[in-house]
């Protein structure tokens, strides 16, 4: 991967099998930086708000990194599971921007939204979006 971020952990950013490009949990982090969009930390370092519509775009453009260099597109997406840490407050805003990336009709994927307690920091703050996706390949 040239652009998209490293992963934070030991597993790769996605895998081929056959004509399927199953990719790795994806988080809004920019490759060679710690920072998360939309975070703000406090003088002490913690988290003090973030920013869920940064969080998601972030997101949407490290798979659109991942897809393009491994030979596949945005409209090939399948199937996507969507993680979120704050469901009641976060849903409404992420709905909204996934709608402008995937509106509907014949290429829109499923989709699963789960919300979760955590996920892990992998930078500067605690990450409040990920998605794990899989894509067709011609």
């Amino acid at each position: 991967m040239t652009k998209a971020p490293e992963p934070v952990g030991a597993y790769p950013p996605c895998r081929t099998v056959g004509n399927l490009l199953f990719i790795s949990g994806q988080g809004p982090r920019q490759r060679g930086s710690k920072d998360i969009p939309g975070v703000v930390l406090g003088p002490d370092g913690r988290m003090v708000s973030y920013d869920m519509e940064a969080q998601v775009r972030a997101v949407f453009q490290n798979l659109r990194y991942i897809l393009e260099e491994n030979g596949s597109s945005w409209d090939r997406i399948v199937d996507m599971t969507c993680f979120l840490t704050d469901m009641q407050r976060d849903f409404g805003v992420y709905n909204r921007v996934y709608a402008e990336y995937f509106p509907p009709g014949p290429n829109q994927p499923c989709r699963t939204t789960v919300g979760i307690s955590s996920l892990p920091q992998g930078g500067s703050a605690p990450i409040a979006f990920e998605v794990k996706a899989i894509a067709t390949l011609p």
